[in-house]
């Protein structure tokens, strides 16, 4: 019998000794696999610099109406331009006529409303470079621009015809009392100038603090100064209410300004 010749292990992968005669046992301990990495990806981007705000120029050019941008206020404006141009060349006799024809006055609010209250809005006391004019242009367009031409007409129109039925009702009632003649229910009344007092009261209601508490304060202190004159204390008193009422407008036109701002924005 031939001795049996050992078989040496290699050092450097032998295990443990193993037993003779000891089946299923385990072999060299192979060594654990690294755990596998993630591939790298891409950098998570930064946070992305604000652009910087444009600069906005003045551009006094909005401060006018126009066709696209505020075409109430630019048609409008077109209408009381003839008429001052029809009251500054026509004879005297007819610009008169029509005057009258369209003052809302007492017996005239009574007889025809619904012609008169329109029509004596046809007409600029003083013509188209007196202040109510200019008012109406400044104050309009602003008005508009920030609100829209159908809130801008409601606007207008609640001064103009609000005013106008107070301060002539209030003459109507002291003729009723006899504290007034007779005559004082045709007395001529037209023009814009309620309409222009309620709309810078709402404007000044959008425009900046700084501004719009100003303008407002000096405004009413011009209405009071013509009411201590006591010249026309009916169609100034008239001014204060339609102020007024531009003022109690602020809560809607305000919130239909931000919703228009909030769209322009999106």
């Amino acid at each position: 019998m031939e001795p049996v010749t050992a078989v040496q292990a290699d050092p450097r992968t032998a295990g443990p000794p193993l037993l003779d005669g000891m089946p299923r046992q385990r072999g060299p301990l192979a060594a654990a696999p690294a755990p596998a990495l993630p591939a790298p990806g891409p950098a998570a981007p930064g946070p992305v610099p604000a652009p910087a705000p444009a600069r906005r120029w003045p551009r006094p050019w909005r401060l006018l109406p126009t066709p696209a941008g505020t075409p109430f206020t630019f048609g409008y404006g077109l209408v009381l331009a003839a008429t001052s141009l029809l009251a500054e060349h026509a004879s005297p006799s007819l610009v008169h006529a029509l005057h009258q024809a369209t003052s809302t006055d007492v017996a005239h609010l009574i007889r025809t409303p619904l012609l008169v209250l329109p029509g004596s809005a046809l007409w600029v006391v003083g013509g188209f470079t007196s202040p109510y004019a200019l008012g109406f242009l400044f104050a309009l367009t602003a008005l508009e621009r920030r609100i829209g031409g159908v809130r801008t007409v409601a606007v207008f129109l609640l001064g103009h015809v609000l005013a106008t039925l107070v301060t002539e009702g209030t003459v109507g009632i002291g003729v009723l009392l006899g504290r007034l003649p007779d005559s004082s229910l045709h007395r001529m009344d037209y023009g814009i100038s309620f309409g222009v007092a309620a709309s810078v009261g709402a404007l000044c209601g959008l425009l900046p603090r700084a501004l719009g508490l100003p303008l407002l304060g000096l405004y009413a202190w011009v209405l009071v100064e013509a009411l201590v004159e006591f010249s026309d204390p009916m169609t100034d008193w008239g001014h204060l209410l339609a102020l007024a009422i531009g003022v109690a407008s602020w809560p809607l036109v305000r919130r239909r300004h931000t919703r228009r701002t909030a769209a322009a924005g999106t």
